[in-house]
């Protein structure tokens, strides 16, 4: 029997987990450099200080990766869908089980973030369930378009007779309720490629997760989460930014920059190929200002050419430093400015934490640090046990976040679309719909 349902609103919705049971679950993490796929048992818990949010304790007990997708847009239906095979081939083996859905991430599409407002008149009664709901899918209507669908819609505040702040408004009496609802969006085109790669590896999607939130819940601690967090997660072809407070995700954004911008500059700075690029990134690659090296110290860089006998060139360390530097920079400055220019920057306050794979450069927190003006920190997975050494960096973060979300799903709202092409496990066709009854039923 499937966890998780499929909506009258197009895209599958996540159904809440039972505190009671043991869940298998199953993510895909489709990046610019790499797919992974893991599969987790999630075990109820008692409630505890420790990450007081969630209800299950998440083991993993299969997990797979390969290359990834260019600057996380799909270019080739093939070489993605072969990739994504071999990952969940790889996940099943080590946990022994076959994987039929995923709960995926999506990074493409151009997500977009806004805050909708809506009321309704409560005629001085008490607020019910029912009111609640009214309010809720009344704001989260607003945002309904035909070009793109809606991945989350959170409720970050709720107003009474225009009193604002207030977190839970059940029982209360008051004469105007009022909801303020994030919502993050992305396009439907990109949705549907994402799908289409998915069923061509013979797989059903469960949920789809915008990366940016889920990165940010692996990463970020409670306190960070409650008093207000901007998580930025460097990836390869794209740079994320989530902003949490009160407990919740309260805006999104993103950049088409990431660490495959370094290497490429790298390679044409060099005239070296992109592979061995990003060896040197790795190996004596820094954003500081003087790399903590001199112009004296030199390292080879191989030539381009097939050719054995072209001698490797050598540079100063420094230079190699100073085009990796540029480029950084030049994303750190986005990033402030993208959260200056959101209006949650006094959220943010002096909190900011980097995860992502890009993280990882040596520098990096210090130039953050100074670009950003903020305290900095590098945000590792964290509230998952049975992660291997090789995956227990920031490079890993949106794929624990994934196995994370089930936890917190149900807390969203969504308003029926009506009328609207359903794009995501609805099929039509009498063998879908044989498929879904043996899904309901064992």
């Amino acid at each position: 029997m499937s966890l998780f349902g499929s909506s009258q609103f197009g895209l599958p919705r996540l159904k809440p987990l039972s505190s009671k049971r043991n869940h298998v679950v199953s993510v895909l993490d489709i990046g610019s450099t790499k797919v992974v796929c893991m599969i987790g048992r999630l075990t109820p818990r008692q409630e505890s200080e420790v990450l007081p949010g969630r209800t299950h304790k998440v083991d993993v007990i299969g997990i797979g990766h390969q290359r990834g997708v260019k600057s996380g847009v799909i270019a080739d239906l093939d070489a993605l869908e072969g990739v994504i095979r071999l990952a969940v081939d790889a996940a099943e083996r080590m946990a022994g089980l076959t994987v039929d859905s995923l709960i995926v991430n999506v990074s493409a599409g151009r997500l977009a973030s806004d805050i909708y407002t809506a009321s309704i008149d409560l005629g001085g009664q008490e607020v019910e369930a029912g009111d609640l709901r009214k309010v809720l899918i009344a704001a989260s209507q607003q945002s309904l378009r035909q070009d793109r669908a809606i991945l989350h819609s959170l409720p970050t505040g709720y107003s009474l007779d225009g009193e604002r702040g207030i977190r839970d408004p059940l029982s209360m009496y008051g004469d105007l309720l009022g909801v303020d609802m994030h919502v993050v969006t992305a396009e439907r085109t990109a949705l549907k490629n994402l799908e289409l790669c998915i069923n061509r590896a013979h797989l059903s999607v469960e949920g789809i997760v915008a990366t940016p939130y889920a990165s940010g819940l692996a990463a970020l601690v409670d306190d960070e989460v409650e008093l207000g967090c901007a998580a930025i997660d460097m990836g390869g072809g794209t740079t994320t930014i989530s902003v949490f407070a009160e407990g919740r995700l309260v805006h999104t954004d993103a950049i088409g920059l990431g660490g495959h911008h370094v290497t490429t500059d790298l390679a044409r700075g060099l005239s070296t190929r992109i592979e061995d690029a990003e060896r040197l990134k790795v190996v004596h690659g820094s954003s500081l200002a003087n790399g903590g090296v001199d112009d004296r110290e030199m390292i080879a860089v191989p030539p381009i050419g097939e050719d054995d006998r072209d001698q490797p060139s050598q540079v100063s360390k420094a230079l190699v430093s100073r085009i990796i530097r540029a480029r950084i920079e030049e994303t750190l400055e986005l990033i402030r400015d993208r959260i200056q220019k959101s209006g949650f920057s006094p959220i943010v306050g002096k909190r900011v934490v980097l995860t992502g794979g890009a993280s990882q450069l040596t520098g990096l927190p210090a130039t953050a640090r100074r670009i950003l003006a903020r305290n900095v920190r590098i945000g590792r997975p964290m509230g998952v046990a049975g992660l291997p050494v090789a995956a227990k960096g920031p490079a890993f973060s949106t794929a624990c976040g994934l196995m994370i979300y089930p936890q917190i799903a149900d807390i969203e709202i969504h308003a029926a679309q009506s009328g609207m092409f359903s794009p995501f496990g609805m099929g039509s066709g009498r063998i879908a719909r044989v498929g879904q009854w043996l899904k309901e039923s064992f």
